[in-house]
């Protein structure tokens, strides 16, 4: 079996990636999907395999995307996602590394393919004003001033600066349609989406709206923007609506909450309201996810919430909010962070009867260049302005007005499901039995339940005993009826395995939150499995069994499992060897990825029959 790569980790320990990939339940086949022209799911599995994409990508049918400099079609991101070699914006030939299983493009609703029609001069917006205007501006190449009139468009949607109906609809039928033309069962999954961009004052609140069905259903009705109301209860009515209209399914994707300065889990609506039962049960019913880590910076926890974590200090983009127009206070790292997310969770379910923030965990690229890339070792820039150059690290960013060396190589959403189709991948993450990387694909798998043992990792593979008795990442644990003595605490079996030329594996935490008897969230982060002194390169694989030893049955608690690479250079540093420039004194010098498992409740009052 060849693996494909560039790195030096490129002939990975076969034999013990084997072990463990049929520990997984993933197959062998799945470690050389790079060198294969198709790929179908080991008939002899358990009851899911691993599936590996990106649910958040820009091409040029995004306003803020053209604008950059991107002229990348659908058709490209497509092919180029699925391993095929495709050209860039700078002339170089591309392919990933390895291809993906599956991907969303998320353009932007707001302004869809306006601005590549435009330049097109598609007949259909010819006599509108606000369209003369932009093309004068955009064949100019004046973009300061066409970034000026595109904002204030944008916030101010005025009927005479809304994309005219028939333009919206026709852009909206073509990209349902050419996913579906790349949508291949069992072999490369194309998602329907967009995204709905909410920015209140320069604070994020945007969602990936994802579809699970193509043309027949996702293309009855246009896109829900933020034109039409920026308040995400606006949003699930819509996609209540859709629901209703066409029988189709769909789910928002809340992304990027690190840059909303205090404004994604805050404790009171967009209209003013605390936070009510109802609130919470559609906020759960239609965002039963959120991207943790993306190219914007990494969302799971911060130092200021997290003081005694260890790996808390990773890919902070903490100066302010999306737009850089209000700096960031200490109160808002926790109500824009996960972790203390899923804590106050538990605490609404206490007050409210049903948890806001019951959400899995998934990454993504947010690339504006069209191409799903996520490599430190070979950065290919998320922007058009930071494609491979000298000078990358040191602009600034068109969109946020940040320095380009800030950029991650973020990330990747893993899926465990039971065929690579929409409606299989869908089903799954709905369920949230999906994780994040930062980049590397770690391969995880996450139970909890009440008698595993030691004896449960020898099991070929884990989920047969997983799923038989316990549960997997994305669920809910309940306690068995009759079982409700202190001495009961919830065992998780959790097994890692390193990218195949990835590097190695350093350590699995299990990260616990609950509310204490003073109502206040509180965190702990165990280590469950470390590479010893002896192993200074770390693991290829990692395996245990874990009890929590502060259990309280009593007491509702939420888990999820972290993993640890070794350090390995950040693409700054790699970008400063090749090019022979000095790296940024502010910019780190080494990056230990990370993959951040769905979380998984115990819910105290509530009996398994």
């Amino acid at each position: 079996m060849k693996l494909v790569g560039s790195g030096p980790r490129g002939t990975a320990p076969l034999k013990a990636c084997c072990k463990i990939a049929g520990a997984l339940g993933i197959g062998t086949l799945s470690l050389a999907l790079a060198a294969n022209d198709s790929y179908s799911p080991n008939p002899d599995s358990d009851r899911t395999q691993l599936y590996w994409g990106d649910l958040h990508l820009h091409t040029s049918n995004s306003a803020d995307a053209y604008t950059m400099g991107s002229r990348i079609t659908p058709e490209t991101a497509y092919r180029f996602a699925r391993g095929e070699v495709v050209q860039a914006g700078n002339g170089m030939s591309v392919r990933p590394r390895y291809r993906h299983d599956f991907l969303a493009i998320s353009d932007h609703a707001e302004y869809l393919s306006v601005y590549r029609l435009l330049d097109a001069e598609d007949s259909r917006l010819k006599g509108w004003a606000l369209g003369d205007d932009w093309l004068a501006l955009l064949r100019s190449d004046r973009m300061g001033e066409l970034t000026m009139a595109f904002s204030d468009a944008f916030q101010n949607p005025t009927p005479e600066k809304m994309t005219p109906p028939e333009v919206v609809s026709a852009a909206w039928q073509d990209a349902v349609a050419t996913a579906d033309r790349y949508n291949q069962p069992h072999l490369f999954t194309a998602f329907p989406a967009y995204e709905w961009t909410s920015t209140i004052s320069g604070d994020n609140l945007h969602r990936v709206v994802l579809y699970r069905e193509g043309r027949g259903h996702a293309d009855q009705l246009v896109p829900f923007s933020s034109q039409d109301s920026n308040d995400p209860e606006d949003l699930w009515a819509a996609m209540a609506r859709y629901e209703s209209v066409t029988k189709g399914s769909t789910l928002a994707i809340p992304h990027n909450s690190n840059v909303s300065n205090g404004r994604m889990f805050a404790p009171r609506t967009l209209s003013g309201i605390p936070l009510s039962r109802e609130y919470a049960e559609a906020r759960v019913r239609w965002e039963p996810l959120l991207e943790v880590t993306q190219v914007k910076g990494d969302s799971e926890t911060h130092p200021f919430v997290s003081p005694n974590d260890r790996y808390a200090d990773f890919e902070r983009w903490d100066e302010g909010n999306i737009a850089l127009t209000a700096d960031k206070a200490d109160w808002m790292f926790a109500q824009e962070y996960a972790r203390p997310a899923l804590a106050k969770g538990l605490a609404y379910r206490q007050s409210l009867g049903a948890n806001p923030y019951q959400f899995g965990l998934i990454g993504a690229t947010d690339s504006h260049t069209g191409y799903s890339a996520v490599s430190e070792d070979n950065f290919f820039g998320k922007f058009r302005s930071t494609e491979p150059s000298a000078e990358r690290m040191f602009t600034k960013m068109a969109q946020v007005l940040n320095e380009n060396w800030r950029l991650s190589a973020s990330g990747l959403t893993g899926v465990w499901a039971t065929e690579n189709t929409r409606e299989a991948l869908f089903d799954a993450l709905q369920r949230k039995e999906v994780y994040a990387t930062t980049g590397s694909r770690i391969q995880l798998r996450f139970f909890g339940g009440w008698d595993f043992t030691e004896q449960d990792l020898s099991a070929v593979p884990i989920s047969s005993v997983g799923y038989q008795r316990g549960v997997p990442m994305g669920s809910s644990l309940l306690l068995p009826a009759g079982q409700v003595s202190e001495a009961t605490a919830p065992r998780f079996i959790v097994l890692a395995m390193k990218e195949p030329d990835g590097p190695d594996l350093h350590a699995i935490q299990i990260v616990k939150a609950w509310i204490d008897d003073q109502g206040k969230p509180k965190e702990q982060v165990y280590d469950v499995a470390l590479a010893g002194v002896e192993e200074a390169d770390g693991r290829a694989s990692m395996r245990a069994v874990w009890m929590d030893p502060n259990f309280s049955a009593v007491k509702d608690a939420v888990y999820y499992a972290r993993v640890i690479e070794v350090p390995r250079p950040r693409w700054t540093t790699r970008d400063a060897d090749f090019f022979g420039v000095k790296r940024p004194d502010e910019a780190p010098e080494f990056i230990q990825d990370r993959a951040y498992s769905s979380p998984i409740w115990y819910q105290a009052d509530v009996l398994r029959q």
